[in-house]
């Protein structure tokens, strides 16, 4: 039990351009300057931000989720900068079947720099080495390309269409799936 509760708590993790950190009620004015953004939510499950309270009540249900060990989600900070620039995540994280489903958003303003692939790349390792995980699976809109390719990058496998498996905006789409195991890292 201890091993779990260590988990629950969000490291801080570098890398070469990025921190990894929890999020904080500072980053409300980041995180709606890029969550505000319809080119940002149209491949997530939540509605873009209509106002600064919609962003501080999102960080308000993170730190709620930290405080409860209920949500692993890691911002992802520009340390050149100093700004955040998305977030990571694990979801649906199954100790018991160590596995869970990697996801992540980041502002279109930094789309096509690496920055998404550097992330994950480093929390892949993280789930692998630390949370003990043997697979991780990325479920991805059809439509979002972008995302689909930084998976390839990271050396995930497509493995199929899970048809109608999310309920989005009012109707149900299909994702591609994709995943990759510990020994493929």
């Amino acid at each position: 039990m201890g091993e779990i509760e260590k988990l629950n708590s969000v490291p801080i993790i570098e890398t070469e351009r990025l921190l990894l950190r929890g999020l904080t009620v500072e980053d409300a004015d980041d995180l709606y300057e890029y969550a505000s953004e319809h080119k940002v939510s149209q491949y997530v499950p939540w509605d873009a931000h209509k106002s600064l309270e919609d962003s501080i009540e999102f960080l308000k249900y993170i730190l709620n989720a930290y405080e409860y060990k209920k949500k692993r989600t890691w911002a992802i900070e520009l340390k050149e900068e100093g700004k955040l620039i998305g977030t990571i995540d694990y979801v649906n994280w199954v100790p018991s079947h160590r596995k869970a489903e990697l996801t992540y958003v980041l502002s279109h303003h930094y789309w096509g720099k690496g920055f998404t692939y550097e992330a994950a790349q480093k929390l892949l390792h993280y789930g692998f080495e630390t949370m003990g995980l043997h697979r991780v699976e990325a479920p991805i809109m059809l439509e979002n390309k972008q995302s689909q390719r930084v998976l390839e990058k990271l050396g995930m496998t497509y493995e199929g269409i899970a048809r109608q498996s999310f309920y989005l905006n009012g109707q149900y789409v299909d994702l591609a799936m994709y995943a990759i195991l510990k020994d493929e890292i």
